[in-house]
C-alpha cells in the first residue's frame, strides 16, 4: 500500500533543512521533462549577473529573517 502524500510530507519535514531542500528541487526537476536551451542560457547569463553586482557591492544583501518579516506585515 502506497503512502499518502500528508504522510510523505510529514516524514519529509522532519528531515534537516538541507535535506528538505535538496528533495524539493529533485522533486521539481521531476517535473521537467526537457529543458529549453534558450531558458537554461537566459538563467546563466542572469545568475552570473546577479553575482557580480554581490560581489562589487552594486546591491545590498538582506537576512532572509527580514525579507520574511516584511512579506508577512511583521
Amino acid at each position: 500500500m502506497s503512502r499518502s502524500v500528508a504522510e510523505l510530507f510529514d516524514e519529509a519535514a522532519e528531515l534537516a533543512e538541507l535535506e528538505r531542500a535538496t528533495l524539493a528541487g529533485l522533486l521539481l526537476e521531476s517535473l521537467e521533462k526537457e529543458a529549453d536551451q534558450d531558458v537554461e542560457a537566459a538563467w546563466e547569463k542572469e545568475i552570473s549577473r546577479r553575482i557580480n553586482d554581490i560581489e562589487s557591492g552594486r546591491v545590498a544583501l538582506l537576512p532572509w529573517e527580514d525579507v520574511k518579516a516584511r512579506l508577512l506585515g511583521e
